[in-house]
């Protein structure tokens, strides 16, 4: 065995290593050369080529460089800009949009003394009271609004005015907001007519939150309650109508009109809206003579009220109206684009109106023609959230409530129109800005009288027949001005403890919510109202003060202490002696005079 193993032959060994066979892509990818079923892209990846290689910047050598006097420390660094192939756009900051200003010379003495109370002169009584015709006040109409304004030593910036109020200092009718036909009784709180309907908005407005007004009807519908034997309305001492209005509302027209006001009758207690009465009180449930008419309105926050107008809301996630808690994020400019004028010595804002849209009238009145119809299909569709027409847009969680001597009868209208810019929009004329709010949009408490009709309204504290849930007002913690409370306040404050233990749980609970849940009086949102407008006027001459370069730092009230108040006093004293403190070409100085308006009286 061992001599037949060392006799066979060795095999021979190769003299040529085979070398390794190159891979191609389509080996890489493992790609067979008949495709299959199931590879059918098989031919598409064999026809794929290899991606070209990303071809490097070449760069000279050192001694290049050096040779031609280049300092290589500041060649190492590449440039940034030159290296990035696709630079990204520099974004614009967005404009910031602020109120217009009109230059004016410096004002006349008399226009630092307080606007004075219009005139009234006497034309009728009726239950009671004294109804007057006023004078000597402007109104707003031809697309113009106009507010009480004074003259401050502390804006010079602004031109020297400032917003005021006119007497009567509360809650009420407002003279300005009320057609020329009303009469008014001398704390403005009750009105009538002797014309056809005509109506008359408050000058305190809702814009987010729970609030409620009374209406005391004085003379109207005098049956079944009061004299079963009248049978017909010739009868009866006058019609009148309730509810609430937008700025955009004819004022020579009754409550719920339009689509921008929503009303109450008073015959059957039907509600209004575009014209188109619907029942809505129990069967008879007229509103008479003498009864109570309680009016609550629900709005969402400003927020969320903006993510309709904007189109970003969504039912989906906005489940909320957003009232508490209140959202923190900051709030839009107040834009407030107005020139002083005169009208009978007294001075005024003028600013621009918002008036009806079309959408709106569309859909009140559609058009007959079948094809306008059809080219309007969008305006005429059902007002909703997410409305293609921003003005028929409404407000989700708002609503209408009618109380009646006390007793809630129901919640006639939802989903009310939303009114924050664009949604309102002022008429198309030249100055005139869209997509601006001023800070008064909203709804306000309105009422329509006809011939006869007469109702005294009531914006708190002390209703007639308030809700049981209706909020307390609030009070300044029971602590007088110097700092120690007083018998008044204690007595307050044990009355209001009595009035929250009578209530029911569920309402002490609904208390201890935050103050934007609440229901609320409107006379407490008139106390609001007039601290926001009094922010207004001190952001926008701090605005101003800025674009100004900063100047004339204690006039505008930024000197402090004994030096701020001389200031004023001695910018007052140059401008009432006529000697005026701004030269020509400073601060819009040498501008022209206030004009002086008038109003035809019909």
């Amino acid at each position: 065995m061992a001599t037949e193993a060392a006799s066979r032959p060795r095999s021979a060994t190769p003299s040529i290593i085979p070398q390794k066979r190159t891979l191609n892509l389509e080996d890489e990818q493992h790609v067979p050369a008949v495709s299959s079923p199931l590879n059918p892209d098989a031919a598409t990846s064999r026809a794929r080529k290899a991606p070209a290689r990303e071809q490097r910047e070449k760069k000279e050598s050192l001694k290049k460089r050096e040779a031609k006097g280049v300092d290589s420390a500041r060649s190492a660094t590449p440039d940034i800009q030159t290296s990035t192939k696709k630079s990204k756009k520099v974004e614009k900051p967005p404009d910031v949009i602020r109120p217009l200003r009109y230059y004016t010379k410096p004002p006349n003495p008399s226009d630092f003394d307080a606007p004075r109370e219009p005139i009234f002169s006497p034309i009728l009584a009726k239950a009671n009271r004294e109804f007057n015709e006023c004078f000597e006040h402007i109104s707003n109409k031809k697309a113009f609004r106009y507010t009480n304004c004074i003259a401050d030593p502390a804006f010079p910036s602004s031109r020297w005015f400032r917003q005021t109020e006119a007497e009567p200092f509360h809650p009420r009718f407002s003279f300005q907001e009320a057609s020329s036909h009303i009469l008014f009784d001398s704390a403005g709180r009750s009105i009538t007519t002797e014309k056809g309907f005509r109506m008359a908005r408050a000058n305190v407005a809702a814009r987010e939150g729970r609030w409620y007004y009374e209406c005391k009807i004085l003379s109207g519908v005098k049956l079944p309650r009061h004299d079963p034997s009248l049978t017909s309305q010739s009868d009866s001492g006058g019609h009148v109508r309730l509810g609430w209005a937008r700025r955009e509302a004819n004022l020579d027209t009754p409550v719920g009109f339009d689509a921008y006001s929503y009303g109450l009758r008073d015959v059957s207690g039907q509600k209004v809206h575009m014209s188109r009465p619907k029942d809505f009180a129990p069967a008879n449930e007229s509103f008479c003579e003498g009864d109570v008419i309680g009016l609550e309105i629900t709005l969402p926050s400003l927020a969320l009220h903006r993510k309709v107008v904007d189109g970003t809301y969504n039912k989906a996630v906005d489940v909320s109206d957003d009232l508490d808690p209140h959202p923190a994020a900051e709030a839009p400019d107040i834009i407030r684009d107005r020139v002083p004028i005169r009208y009978k010595g007294i001075v005024y804002f003028e600013q621009f109106e918002y008036s009806s849209t079309k959408d709106p009238e569309e859909l009140m009145n559609p058009s007959p023609s079948a094809s306008t119809a059809a080219a309007n299909t969008a305006s005429t569709a059902p007002p909703n959230a997410n409305h293609p027409s921003v003005t028929l847009r409404t407000l989700p969680f708002s609503s209408i409530k009618v109380y009646k001597n006390g007793k809630m009868i129901g919640a006639p209208f939802k989903d009310l129109l939303a009114f924050l810019p664009p949604a309102s929009k002022p008429a198309a004329q030249q100055g005139a800005r869209d997509g601006v709010d001023d800070g008064m949009l909203g709804y306000f408490p309105a009422i329509s009288v006809f011939r006869g009709g007469a109702v005294e309204v009531n914006f708190g504290p002390d209703f007639w027949c308030p809700p049981s849930d209706l909020a307390l007002p609030m009070s300044n913690g029971g602590v007088s001005g110097d700092g120690e409370e007083t018998d008044a306040d204690e007595a307050a404050d044990e009355k209001s403890a009595t009035t929250l233990a009578r209530r029911d749980p569920a309402t002490q609970k609904q208390h201890s919510q935050g103050k934007n849940s609440r229901l609320r009086g409107m006379g407490e949102r008139y106390v609001e109202q007039i601290a926001e407008d009094v922010v207004y006027d001190l952001v926008d001459e701090v605005d101003f003060w800025v674009l100004d370069g900063m100047e004339n730092a204690d006039a505008v009230g930024m000197g402090g202490g004994e030096a701020e108040k001389g200031r004023s006093t001695s910018v007052a004293t140059e401008i009432a002696s006529g000697t005026g403190l701004v030269e020509p070409g400073v601060l819009g100085g040498g501008g022209g005079e206030i004009k002086e308006i008038v109003q035809e009286e019909e």
